[in-house]
């Protein structure tokens, strides 16, 4: 299969340039040269889609992993992902995917969306992930396989740091279901230095995508030691998040641990999360987790009304689900998300999927 022609770009008059619009970094790519994120390729004045067609391997995961905890609560979901991004995060915990080219990592090539969705179906999975390395950068890729699983009653997940031109993501989010947005920071100097790119992009998909689409939306922080663990910041991120989306939208605090550019820094204490999900919870927001550490609590679904434990989940995995179909099955509440009307179990761990 060869590589398709992009979308999301444009010539640069009087140059053998093209100008990728598919995010804010805009990049301008000189004839066999690609992007900052390694896979969409200036071929004699065309901007091509490597990524098409491609997956660095394919994993059957609980669908708290992504993390979303109010979508579809102990389902299983197939995760995937190509190579390259569009952010150069140090502190990358799937570097070894988003810093490589695809001919540089052991790759599925030659997929069809019908391939895709069939493995999902083959192994129960009621929705298919776009992860590991940010589905962004392979948009094209992802719409062919969402409309595909559209028709066969198959769910679409992105996992992204949301870092997106409003053209691209008119695009591609019509065909999303759920979304789990990385809010790295809540500073610009952490994101102009960490990731290189730019905190206020992120915030208008954010409020975008949680006002004006039908995407489900959950968003998580993973707080590093020293960088963005700072109370002040957890306050101000809160306080943006209440006035521009508002109390309901599930936020996840998650812990670092050291990995890539960034191996002198030491794990995130749990007190660390433990402070940041009571300030949040103290400003009003009502469902708020911690995630890569072991906390029952913390991994809770609690009704805001009358406080019954609702989904209880030991790590990824869910131990009981007391919900009745939307609603608190104690008091009645509806619980902002997209629940199943049965309880399910999932195991927690993540395990290889073949494509036979």
């Amino acid at each position: 299969m060869s590589s398709p022609i992009a979308k999301w770009w444009e010539p640069i008059e009087g140059t053998e340039k093209v100008l990728c619009t598919l995010c804010p970094r805009y990049c301008k790519i000189g004839d066999g040269q690609a992007g900052f994120c390694y896979i969409r390729k200036n071929r004699e004045g065309v901007l091509y889609q490597d990524g098409y067609g491609t997956s660095t391997g394919f994993a059957v995961d609980p669908i708290e992993k992504k993390p979303l905890n109010h979508f579809l609560p102990g389902t299983k979901v197939l995760s995937f992902g190509t190579a390259g991004c569009n952010l150069g995060c140090k502190f990358c915990q799937n570097w070894d995917i988003s810093k490589n080219r695809l001919d540089e990592v052991q790759s599925h090539k030659q997929l069809t969306p019908e391939d895709v969705v069939n493995i999902s179906l083959k192994n129960g999975c009621p929705s298919i992930a776009y992860t590991y390395n940010d589905p962004t950068i392979w948009g094209e890729w992802v719409m062919d396989i969402a409309k595909e699983a559209r028709a066969s009653n198959v769910k679409n997940v992105m996992v992204t740091a949301g870092y997106i031109t409003k053209e691209a993501r008119e695009d591609i989010y019509p065909f999303i279901d759920a979304a789990n947005i990385d809010l790295k920071a809540f500073t610009e100097t952490f994101y102009h230095k960490i990731t290189f790119s730019h905190l206020e992009d992120i915030l208008d998909t954010i409020k975008w995508m949680y006002n004006e689409t039908d995407v489900w939306v959950e968003l998580t922080n993973l707080i590093i030691p020293t960088h963005n663990d700072g109370e002040d910041e957890f306050k101000e991120m809160v306080e943006w998040i209440l006035e521009n989306c508002d109390e309901n939208i599930p936020l996840h605090f998650t812990a670092f641990h050291p990995d890539f550019k960034m191996l002198d820094l030491s794990k995130t204490p749990q007190e660390t999360l433990n402070i940041a999900r009571k300030i949040a919870i103290s400003m009003g927001m009502k469902y708020v987790y911690v995630g890569n550490v072991h906390d029952l609590e913390g991994q809770t679904t609690y009704c805001p009304s009358c406080k019954t434990h609702l989904i209880q989940r030991d790590w990824h995995s869910v131990r009981e689900n007391r919900m009745n179909k939307n609603k608190c099955s104690i008091c009645d509440t509806t619980i902002p998300g997209i629940f199943t009307e049965k309880s399910y179990t999932s195991n927690g761990f993540r395990y290889g999927v073949g494509l036979s």
